[in-house]
């Protein structure tokens, strides 16, 4: 049988992080807690639940993934965030693999509650994330933001498990403003640092095309008026996202800083 740890990042997760272990304790061999120096009682919640707390000011979603897959004693991975926890099939799912793992890397769908909402529909169902993972095999990438773990070899496919990652997002309208702010910033500007530009057309266009897709094309409207908040306010990250990296490279170009 394999020995698998659990590593989450954290910051200010002390509403999040009790639900968060209490969800793996069945799975995990060690649980890593990776905390940016939370203000909160964080840190304090997860060690008296038997996790290790690592100390580490926020390197960026992605540095962070990979430092956090760095501190486990074990290759044999489990990355989760805080504001989520393992649903009892997926936790059986697990258990299983533990005893018989057939592939390097497994995903499985993410869940997402909305203002106590669970969405079913449009880009955010099914989420599907590799979380489990043996670390030679892999490591963190993408674009800040958004992370993902990405396969070394072609070759290896990730396995599909049953059961959901649940995933508790936003608690307000307010909080996921607040993120869209924060998000679009990230993005736009690892964009302008890496030379990208945007159009007049695809700000236009680009988070129409989102609203469509999400809302129409992959049923969002199916989720109600919970639903058509989630597919508008993505559009509209979009566009601030979009807006902002052409804002960031006029004022790169300028000598600006931003």
């Amino acid at each position: 049988m394999i020995a698998l740890s659990v590593v989450i990042i954290t910051l200010n997760e002390e509403q999040n992080i009790e639900r968060c272990i209490r969800s793996v304790q069945s799975v995990a061999d060690e649980i890593v807690v990776i905390d940016s120096h939370s203000a909160d009682n964080t840190a304090a919640i997860a060690r008296q639940l038997g996790a290790r707390i690592v100390l580490q000011h926020f390197l960026g979603h992605i540095e962070q993934k990979n430092f956090a897959t760095e501190q486990a004693k074990n290759d044999w991975v489990l990355s989760i965030d805080a504001d989520e926890e393992l649903s009892a099939e997926l936790a059986e799912e697990i258990k299983k693999i533990k005893s018989n793992p057939i592939a390097r890397a497994y995903h499985f769908n993410r869940l997402n509650n909305y203002c106590g909402h669970w969405i079913r529909h449009g880009s955010w169902y099914p989420d599907r994330k590799i979380r489990l993972y043996n670390r030679v095999a892999g490591e963190w990438k993408g674009e800040n933001p958004h992370d993902r773990w990405t396969l070394y070899d072609e070759r290896d496919k990730p396995v599909m498990l049953k059961g959901d990652l649940l995933h508790y997002s936003y608690s307000s309208i307010s909080d996921h403003l607040k993120k869209i702010e924060k998000y679009s910033d990230i993005a736009a500007r690892q964009k302008v640092n890496k030379g990208q530009d945007c159009s007049i057309v695809k700000i236009w266009l680009g988070p129409k095309w989102k609203f469509v897709k999400d809302y129409i094309i992959k049923l969002g409207f199916l989720d109600g008026y919970w639903g058509f908040l989630v597919c508008k306010l993505s559009s509209m990250e979009n566009l601030a996202k979009y807006a902002k990296t052409r804002q960031y490279a006029r004022w790169k170009r300028q000598g600006k800083n931003f």
